[in-house]
């Protein structure tokens, strides 16, 4: 049984002193593909890197992260489009989006790099991978102006209600990210999910280093980890852990058609 993880920060300095030994228990655990992606320029060359030293296993996305969104986001965008204008390995535009969770001070200038990479998506027909915090509906408002034109993408890190869900949902190229928060003891994605989610629209992440499951909530996340997101949706869903790699995976080569 093999699965993929949609969303890892391998390139990170968390993995500097044991990538390998990391990737070598994700491939254990049954891992087939990590998906990695960029949150500014310097990320580019360190995603790129881990994607060259393991070939067939860990593939990049490139984006311009909310949260990395500044004064010379616009100098960064045009730095960053060069890439796509030639050759280049990108599966996806990501990590990209809104984060209005800590503050708006760049507000607008979240709003039009998002803007920017989301015609991107367009443009180059590669899915994306958004980030959304605290920002679902200006989120929303500005996807549907390019709706019938977007080849897809991941809700990343879905971890709303039903209504939430149900608004997502309605982008039918689009999949919900699920990662560790499912199996945290106040989550209520273990009811939301199974009533309002089918499994064909979602995919497996962990976002490592990120918001490890449980058991190992408040560790380090890692790749293998996904394996305890899976066997939680089969308990929610009721279905056999194979059942919901399939299916992931299946959802993951519809939404990703540049993975191999």
């Amino acid at each position: 049984m093999n699965f993929i993880d949609t969303h890892t920060h391998l390139d990170g300095e968390e993995f500097k002193n044991d990538l390998p030994e990391v990737v070598t228990r994700a491939k254990e655990a049954g891992v087939s593909k990590v998906l990695l992606p960029a949150i500014d320029m310097k990320s580019i060359d360190s995603v790129l890197e881990v994607c060259r030293q393991y070939p067939d296993f860990a593939y990049p996305m490139i984006g311009l992260h909310p949260e990395e969104v500044k004064g010379d986001y616009q100098i960064v965008l045009t730095e960053m489009q060069k890439w796509l204008d030639r050759e280049h390995p990108f599966i996806a535009i990501g990590e990209v989006g809104l984060d209005y969770y800590w503050s708006r001070e760049f507000e607008k200038e979240q709003l039009d790099a998002f803007e920017e990479q989301v015609k991107w998506s367009v443009k180059y027909q590669l899915p994306l991978a958004i980030h959304c915090r605290k920002a679902q509906n200006e989120m929303v408002h500005l996807l549907h102006k390019y709706e019938k034109d977007l080849p897809g993408g991941v809700f990343h890190c879905f971890t709303g209600n039903e209504k939430e869900a149900a608004e997502l949902l309605s982008f039918d190229k689009f999949v919900l990210g699920i990662g560790g928060v499912l199996t945290f003891k106040k989550s209520h994605l273990p009811e939301v999910l199974p009533a309002n989610v089918p499994l064909e629209r979602i995919v497996l992440e962990t976002d490592s280093p990120y918001m490890a499951p449980v058991p190992h909530r408040g560790e380090r996340n890692e790749s293998s980890f996904v394996a305890l997101v899976m066997q939680k949706l089969s308990e929610c869903y009721g279905v056999s852990a194979d059942e919901i790699a399939d299916i992931t995976n299946e959802n993951v080569r519809r939404v990703f058609t540049k993975l191999p």
